[in-house]
């Protein structure tokens, strides 16, 4: 009833901005402004990749428009937890009831980059879609810019997917997969082909990454392995009014509680997927480290993956656990980069590892890491988070980064450097955009090559450049 409620408030404020811009109310972008753009996102929650991307978004887009061009804000839930990020940005405090800030806050602006991943899918949290679809929504009802920027779409429970069709047919989605792109045309809303943002990602240099890995206790010869896992089995996040009344009363709930009225997916069924998960795991990992000497480090890429992390650290006899609540983007990729193996459940655990060309499986809730390892073409790594038989499949995947992780490194160089062609292609298309929106905004002249459409490169993604081009 919550989600309900969320889903109407948001498609209410939409057509009353719709109504109020064709009476004349709101102030669009004129020559000589900067273009004021805001970036709605899920941050500020210590979300590794969430605050990754967007970091890349802002760099990568300042870089094309022109930073003497442009004025940026990006929304964060936690100004303490996203403190230090964004540079030369404006921070707006997006509230857990957000329509009214919806409604308020994209108006004051000239458009919106709308930045979260899973931003059409129902798997994670229908509040989450609806936040994402009502920025997007409100802009266009505006005749503003309206993108959505790396975005990836799944399945969506009927009435957001609704939403989706209707609100979102005057903006334009750069998906970071064809599957995407397809479910979107049918709903018929603009796509493009585009990728993850995260791929420019520069962290802490790598000698940070391996003092790191020492004060933990690494030998500094050991192979490590990082693994990153999550509680797949806790989503779909849903907003609950009677559970958060008796959460308040009686304390109930506290397990599951999320943030605000939102609580998690609990249940026997739940706990029951997620101590299979969890075991066969630390059992995988165990039997491996039998097998070959390997320091393992567990690493939380968000402040949710603590809770497993810990409790596959006891399974293992307390291996060293390193959270985002503990370091920030650039000191945890820096961590990830330093590694030797990965085998991770975070989608973005294994994309910032890959421009260190750290061998990596991955272990799926859905379809965004399954993409990307066939990408890579390495379905043999690949295993699902419910497979009755993952103990041994991870088993043997670890083996085989051991003992093929050259082979592997270099079709994950391979694959970066496409998604870094592909990533500027993204920048091409906003640009183009920028203009169809804004005629006179003043867009670069003359011929520019694919690098330039990418914030400036370092010296480790240059050399990866040269090397699989």
């Amino acid at each position: 009833m919550m989600d309900f409620i969320l889903e109407a408030w948001v498609s209410a404020s939409i057509e009353k901005s719709k109504a109020a811009w064709m009476l004349g109310k709101g102030k669009p972008w004129q020559p000589g402004e900067k273009l004021k753009l805001l970036f709605a996102g899920y941050n500020g929650t210590r979300n590794m990749g969430s605050d990754a991307r967007v970091e890349e978004m802002l760099r990568q887009i300042r870089h094309i428009l022109g930073a003497q061009n442009v004025d940026f804000s990006a929304m964060t839930f936690n100004f303490e937890r996203s403190r230090g990020y964004f540079e030369g940005t404006t921070q707006v405090r997006l509230p857990d009831i957000f329509p009214p800030f919806l409604a308020r806050e994209v108006p004051k602006h000239h458009g919106v980059v709308a930045c979260e991943g899973s931003m059409f899918k129902s798997k994670f949290a229908n509040a989450l879609t609806t936040m994402m679809i009502g920025s997007l929504g409100i802009a266009a009802a505006e005749n503003k810019l309206s993108v959505g920027y790396g975005a990836e779409a799944g399945q969506m429970d009927p009435l957001v997917r609704k939403m989706c069709c209707r609100f979102c047919k005057n903006s334009l989605i750069i998906t970071r997969n064809e599957e995407s792109r397809t479910i979107l045309r049918e709903l018929g809303v603009p796509t493009e082909l585009g990728t993850d943002t995260a791929w420019t990602f520069e962290p802490h240099p790598a000698e940070y990454g391996q003092k790191t890995l020492r004060n933990v206790g690494w030998d500094g010869k050991t192979p490590v392995l990082a693994v990153c896992p999550i509680n797949p089995f806790e989503w779909p996040v849903k907003a609950s009014v009677a559970k958060l009344a008796i959460h308040s009363l009686t304390g109930a709930y506290k397990g599951e509680h999320y943030r605000g009225p939102y609580f998690h997916n609990s249940g026997p069924d739940a706990t029951r997927a997620y101590q299979q998960y969890l075991t066969a795991i630390a059992r995988a990992v165990d039997a491996f480290c039998k097998q070959r000497k390997v320091f393992v480090v567990m690493v939380a890429t968000e402040r949710l993956d603590a809770r497993p992390a810990n409790r596959i650290s006891e399974q293992l006899g307390g291996v060293p656990v390193l959270t985002s609540e503990e370091y920030n983007i650039y000191e945890l990729v820096s961590v990830l980069r330093a590694c030797h193996m990965m085998a991770s459940s975070r989608y973005h655990g294994i994309v910032t590892s890959m421009p260190g060309l750290v061998p990596s499986a991955g272990i799926t809730m859905d379809e965004r890491i399954r993409n990307l390892m066939h990408e890579r073409g390495h379905a043999d790594l690949l295993m699902n988070v419910d497979d009755a038989d993952l103990e041994p499949k991870l088993l043997a995947a670890l083996e085989k980064l051991a003992t093929d992780g050259e082979r592997i490194a270099e079709a994950i160089g391979r694959t970066v450097v496409r998604n870094l062609k592909v990533m500027a292609r993204m920048g091409v298309y906003f640009e183009e955009e920028v203009q169809r929106r804004y005629p006179e905004f003043p867009t670069r002249r003359g011929e520019w090559s694919w690098e330039d459409y990418l914030p400036p490169l370092s010296t480790g993604l240059k050399s990866l450049v040269e090397a699989y081009s």
